[in-house]
């Protein structure tokens, strides 16, 4: 079936409408399959500069891990610029693995009970409770809180539904704000690894700017390569032409208009897709005949 596009370049694109990026998909694909014979899910970065699709690559990838043959469930949390400390990045996540939970078909009536249950705003540990309302925590309280509550998650929610694990994809991760934009990674890092070794199986897919491990020297640094790295560029022309063909949603009348797209665009998505939504309204959906004549009002 044909991918049809309706070009939006404010937004990420649907997993239906996604164009491109086969390698990156390809590689995601098979570390996935790679992951589950060997019980532990490999964690991701997206890294690229703005509009270059990150965002779309990251909501494609969750749909190819809520494949049933996978049996992951893809959770989705934009990282937001508000959250205060880690503790509050914590319980986002939390969140949304509750709602995650409640929304599969693979848990019973009785589960999904118990997964809204268990959205409470209390969680105890051990001998003392973490009151989400009382006053912030250091760092650890937050790492301990995660790991502490995915742990029960797993008992309780994965192994009696037999959901194969869980992966978090949390879009822009370095609008959270630290000292060094990097500590948030390598806690993750420490958490995901310790919850692998230990037969849980939780991921992270998380996007961020492309210079965002920029300020750790080594690549061999434990938090870099935890993560496999996906650098997003530019679409290539033959990237560009799929792009056009499902937006005009015609493979003829193109020639002149690839080139002349591909000349102003140099094949970046969100550029790609604004010129193209212009171009569209201009001449009511049709292929424009001159794209030129029309290139004053599209760059107004």
């Amino acid at each position: 079936m044909e991918i049809q596009v309706l070009p939006e370049p404010n937004y990420p694109v649907s997993p239906e409408q996604f164009i491109g990026r086969k390698t990156p998909s390809e590689a995601f694909t098979l570390a996935l399959q790679q992951g589950l014979a060997a019980g532990r899910i490999s964690s991701f970065a997206v890294l690229g500069d703005w509009g270059i699709g990150k965002s779309s690559l990251l909501l494609k990838f969750a749909a190819i891990c809520s494949d049933p043959k996978y049996g992951i469930l893809p959770v989705l949390v934009p990282v937001s610029t508000d959250y205060g400390d880690y503790r509050r990045f914590a319980e986002s996540l939390l969140d949304g693995l509750a709602e995650a939970l409640a929304a599969t078909s693979s848990l019973t009536t009785r589960l999904r009970t118990e997964v809204r249950n268990w959205k409470l705003k209390r969680v105890s540990m051990g001998g003392f409770t973490l009151d989400r309302e009382a006053q912030r925590f250091f760092l650890s309280s937050g790492s301990t809180l995660l790991r502490h509550a995915l742990g029960e998650a797993w008992k309780r929610f994965f192994l009696p539904a037999q959901i194969s694990g869980a992966m978090f994809f949390l879009d822009d991760l370095d609008n959270f704000a630290t000292s060094v934009a990097q500590d948030v990674a390598r806690t993750l890092r420490d958490q995901f690894q310790w919850l692998g070794i230990n037969r849980m199986n939780y991921s992270v897919c998380f996007s961020a700017r492309s210079d965002y491990f920029s300020a750790i020297r080594s690549f061999a640094e434990p938090a870099v390569r935890f993560y496999t790295k996906f650098y997003l560029e530019p679409f290539l022309e033959e990237e560009t032409t799929e792009y056009a063909e499902a937006a005009f949603r015609t493979h003829e009348k193109l020639h002149g208009l690839l080139r002349w797209l591909y000349e102003k665009t140099l094949g970046h998505p969100y550029f790609l897709a604004f010129i193209c939504r212009e171009l569209l309204a201009c001449t009511q959906g049709s292929v424009p005949k001159s794209p030129e004549h029309l290139w004053p009002h599209v760059f107004q």
